[in-house]
């Protein structure tokens, strides 16, 4: 018995996964707001950016959740290239920006351009922290805090989930 109750969680473990990925993969293809080019400000509605994300990528983009720490798919990923709204497509980070820290979440301590995010004052959790959102579209990306190494002292705590990463042509 304990056997079969194995085989049917890993074969459900298998289907999910399956399933989340096709949804990913979906997603850039039905996303007609996805452009690692265009630079013009969006403004969709949660309605419509619920039915085009993942559930995952909604809850964090779009209402501020976060994603579980160490479990990030660019936590402690290091390779070079940049690093892109998963939303959007804005570009936000070079991974020469990013560093090595043990807050569980990706982190780097500039954006590629001023505009690439903007900020706003987050209050949530008795806490007072400056939330970072997409330039682009606005979505939530993570935090910013004064910890960060030179030469800006800033850590720009990202969630992976937020993030689409493009690596250097080699």
């Amino acid at each position: 018995m304990n056997t079969i109750l194995k085989t049917l969680a890993i074969n459900l473990i298998i289907l999910v996964s399956i399933q989340v990925s096709a949804q990913s993969e979906k997603f850039k293809i039905h996303n007609p707001y996805y452009s690692r080019t265009a630079n013009n400000s969006l403004n969709v509605s949660n309605t419509e950016w619920k039915k085009i994300l993942t559930p995952e990528l909604y809850m964090v983009a779009r209402e501020a959740a976060t994603e579980t720490a160490f479990t990030g798919k660019y936590y402690e990923f290091d390779e070079k290239g940049t690093y892109y709204c998963a939303v959007c497509g804005n570009p936000l980070f070079l991974s020469t920006s990013k560093f090595a820290t043990t807050c569980g979440w990706p982190s780097f301590y500039q954006p590629i351009h001023k505009n690439s995010v903007k900020y706003r004052k987050d209050t949530s959790y008795n806490m007072v922290r400056t939330e970072v959102l997409c330039g682009r579209c606005g979505s939530h990306l993570g935090h910013i805090f004064d910890d960060g190494p030179q030469p800006t002292g800033k850590r720009f705590c990202m969630n992976s989930v937020c993030l689409d990463f493009v690596p250097n042509k080699k």
